[in-house]
């Protein structure tokens, strides 16, 4: 049995430790910015987590057990990050968006440290050259193509099974280290429609939204269980070549917070003067510090706990 097979608990601050994780996890899903699997790596966590996920099937009873401190923590940081996120956007679209990108940045040695001292060559180069492009691929696509954000006015059929895998996508952003699933609800242009719609006045109106909110539950749930065996197998054969494309993703997914439907519209409204360009983009340039300083603070702080 390998180390992260080991599941039990042997003490309370192990339990502490998964609540937070939990918790980050929940914010996750729904503030820009935030990694779980970055806070999991850093707690030394990461391959505990995919295991239990990913066998919960397999070995209900133990990795219940195991999951139950992560899966409260999740359901406060969802519950407080959504409520706070919210009204937060709505004030300072900017700022508030490069104070995440600030954390990830400030996370992001986290995950440079699992390849740091490989040698670079041409497959691992290609690798996480195209992990860095798939994030601003999605972008780039969601903006001048797509036309930047979506609406839910006219629901069809196809938008159930189109929520059906980005629910599986957002489940792998969870699942590999340095994604953030709001960067890439805000590539896709859904960040903003989806955090709009859940009110009981737009449910009301509107409640085919609701299939979207199940389509959606259901693509994260088997996204979640199948994604991470299917991680821990590839662990298990090359860590550390999968870890160039990790890489590659984390760092595209940064650059896509900076570059992407919602924020665009921030630009174009800093074009037209109907935002004040001076005082957003000073605040976006003080919390982006403070968000650097923040993550790169808890990672050291935690590297001297172990």
């Amino acid at each position: 049995m390998t180390e992260y097979e080991t599941l039990e608990y042997q003490d309370s601050k192990e339990i502490i430790n998964s609540s937070i994780l939990g918790f980050f996890i929940g914010l996750a899903v729904i503030v820009p910015g935030i990694s779980g699997s970055a806070i999991a790596i850093i707690f030394k966590l990461y391959d505990k987590l995919l295991y239990a996920i990913g066998n919960i099937l397999k070995k209900f009873k133990l990795c219940f057990i195991f999951l139950i401190p992560i899966a409260i923590g999740a359901v406060l940081g969802f519950g407080l990050g959504f409520f706070a996120i919210q009204k937060l956007l709505k004030v300072f679209p900017f700022a508030i968006t490069v104070f995440f990108g600030g954390l990830m940045i400030g996370a992001f040695p986290a995950i440079t440290d699992e390849i740091k001292e490989e040698k670079v060559t041409l497959t691992k180069s290609l690798l996480f050259l195209l992990g860095l492009g798939i994030p601003l691929i999605i972008s780039i696509v969601s903006i001048f193509i797509q036309g930047g954000n979506q609406t839910f006015d006219d629901i069809q059929f196809y938008h159930y099974f189109l929520f059906l895998i980005i629910g599986y996508i957002i489940a792998i952003t969870q699942i590999v280290p340095g994604l953030s699933a709001t960067a890439l609800l805000m590539a896709f242009g859904y960040f903003r429609p989806l955090l709009e719609s859940v009110s009981i006045s737009y449910i009301s109106a509107n409640p085919t939204i609701l299939g979207i909110y199940i389509s959606l539950i259901v693509g994260f749930l088997i996204g979640m269980i199948s994604f991470s065996s299917f991680l821990t197998k590839v662990f298990e054969k090359n860590r550390k070549l999968a870890f160039f494309m990790i890489v590659g993703l984390s760092l595209g997914s940064i650059l896509s917070m900076f570059f992407n439907p919602d924020i665009y519209e921030t630009y174009q409204s800093w074009i037209h003067g109907n935002m004040s360009f001076g005082l957003d983009l000073g605040l976006g340039i003080l919390l982006f510090i403070i968000g650097i300083l923040l993550s790169a603070s808890f990672l050291k702080y935690e590297k001297r706990q172990k």
